[in-house]
Formats: structure tokens, C-alpha cells, sequence
């Protein structure tokens, strides 16, 4: 396991790629940390974890890359480690590796592995809250309305008597319906989506309606579900906001806590995002709930 130290550069995350510690007030990098085997494929996470005694809760943070791309090296949630909060960056088997339920098997490995070693690192692990963006923020919806589902639970790991429970969810511009996205998406969203859907469960959602239900959040959802906080762009021409917006209304059909923050002229991703107005929205849903 690589451990290095991180600085806070012009509100940037800088860190040795060499390994070498450095200086810093902000946080620390503990890199590679290994969370189970699938196969072949060695699980690894990176935990970015604030100077002093971290807030609750702990933020489990999936990257995005139409599932078939992207690492844990790309989590813009610096702001919040600076804030104090803890950020687990988790790597997962990318599409091109295996199919669906795999990501959220391995997701749910992380998750469990965190609270059985939490302690190591002194970071809180009763509480969790699980992020995304793009594909990240649908397997983190996805994860977090499955809570108890024995088909997505998964055996990977040494920590099954732990929980893979989350109690939050923040969607960063995600994927909710895969029943439904193609026939939302604009031409460019197409080109995307299709031959990555195809990667991800094995053919187009109506070829296997099923596997394609199973993998949506929108047919998971239930009163009992953590809070969710959805952000998505009105000019997305990747991820319809339709998306977000049939995640928000199933959410309010079981009257389950929910708030979705429309980025006015935002597209998929960008600085708008991560800016100082967003983020102070997300540090406003973590405080009320925990």
C-alpha cells in the first residue's frame, strides 16, 4: 500500500505521484488500499482522510466513465476532505472487465470492508454516504436503494458480517431508469449510451428487460430509503435529466426524503459542479441528516 500525503493547492488536490510524503495542513492519501479479489481482478480504494477527528459521515465516492472507463484517481470532492470529512475512492470492475451486477458486488465489498477496518485509520464508519457522477452516481443510486437486496449483495470480500448499508446517497448527474434513457437521450447521448449499455448488461435494456430492471433504481425504491441528494445539468446532452428527474419523482411516491438541485446551463460534469454554491448545498444535506 502506497501512503503519501496531500496538499490543497489553489483549491486543487496535489499529491506525489512518486509516493514521496509531503508537507501538509488538509489531509492525507492512503492509496491502493486492497478490499477484496474478484477472480483475476485485485479491488483497490484510496482514502483521502482530513487532519483531526473526521466529520460524520464517511463518503464512499464512485467514479464515472460509462461504466466501461475511469478511476478512484478522479474524485473532485477535495473541498469536502478540506471541510473534514473522509472520502473512500473506490475502484470497481469496469464493464470491459465484467458484467453487470459486478459493480455493485464490488461496491458493496468496499462498503463492508470499510467497516470492518475503519479503526485502522480511525475514520467513522457507522454512518456512509454514497457519491457518484455520470455512471459512478448510478451505480451509487443503485447501491443505495438496494440496501438488503440478496441478488446485489454480492459474497466478494472477508467482511460479509459487515453491513453494505449506506445511509445517504448524492447523485451527481446519474443514470436512474435504463428502461428509459435511450428514449431520452439526444443523438450524441445515443452514440454513448448504447454501445456502453451493451457492455453493461450484455445487449440494448430491451433485449434484456429484466437484467435492465434490476440495474435501474427507479424500480427500487421504497419509504425506507436513505436521503438522496440529485444534482443534473438542464443542457446534459449525455445523461438525460429526465433521469434525475424520474429518480426525484419515485422517491416522492413513497414520500422519501429527496432534494434535486437543477444546474441552469450546466452540461454533463464541469467545474459547475464541484463550485463553491454546489458544494455548499452538499455540505447542507450532510449536516441536516447527520
Amino acid at each position: 500500500m502506497d501512503r503519501t500525503l496531500c496538499s490543497l493547492l489553489a483549491g486543487q488536490l496535489l499529491f506525489s505521484i512518486s509516493g514521496r510524503a509531503g508537507e501538509s495542513n488538509h489531509c492525507e492519501l492512503i492509496r491502493d488500499v486492497d478490499y477484496a479479489r474478484a477472480g483475476e481482478h485485485g479491488l483497490k480504494l484510496d482514502l483521502h482522510i482530513p487532519r483531526g477527528k473526521p466529520r460524520l459521515p464517511l463518503i464512499v465516492w464512485v467514479h464515472g466513465g460509462a461504466w466501461r472507463s475511469g478511476s478512484k484517481n478522479s474524485m473532485p470532492l477535495e473541498k469536502l476532505v478540506e471541510d473534514g470529512y473522509a472520502v473512500a475512492s473506490v475502484d470497481y470492475r469496469l464493464s470491459v472487465q465484467a458484467r453487470f451486477p459486478a459493480q455493485i458486488h464490488d461496491l458493496k465489498a468496499a462498503i463492508r470492508f470499510l467497516r470492518g477496518h475503519s479503526r485502522q485509520w480511525n475514520v467513522p464508519s457507522r454512518k456512509i454516504v454514497i457519491a457518484g457522477d455520470s455512471a459512478g452516481a448510478h451505480l451509487a443510486a443503485l447501491v443505495g436503494v438496494s440496501n438488503g437486496h440478496a441478488e446485489l449483495e454480492g459474497e466478494l470480500g472477508t467482511d460479509r458480517a459487515e453491513s453494505s448499508e449506506v445511509q445517504g446517497i448524492i447523485s451527481f448527474y446519474g443514470a436512474a431508469n435504463l428502461t428509459t434513457i435511450l428514449k431520452q437521450s439526444t443523438p450524441h447521448g445515443l452514440s454513448v449510451r448504447e454501445p456502453a449499455l451493451g457492455l453493461l448488461l450484455g445487449g440494448q435494456p430491451e433485449e434484456v428487460p429484466a437484467l435492465a430492471r434490476l440495474a435501474s433504481p427507479v424500480f427500487h425504491v421504497d419509504r425506507r430509503d436513505p436521503p438522496l441528494l440529485l444534482l443534473h445539468g438542464d443542457q446534459d446532452p449525455q445523461m438525460p435529466i429526465n433521469q434525475s428527474h424520474e429518480l426525484c419523482g419515485a422517491y416522492k411516491s413513497v414520500n422519501a426524503p429527496v432534494q434535486f438541485v437543477v444546474v441552469h446551463g450546466a452540461a454533463h460534469g464541469g467545474a459547475a459542479f464541484y463550485d463553491v454554491e454546489r458544494m455548499a448545498v452538499v455540505r447542507k444535506f450532510l449536516r441536516r441528516y447527520f
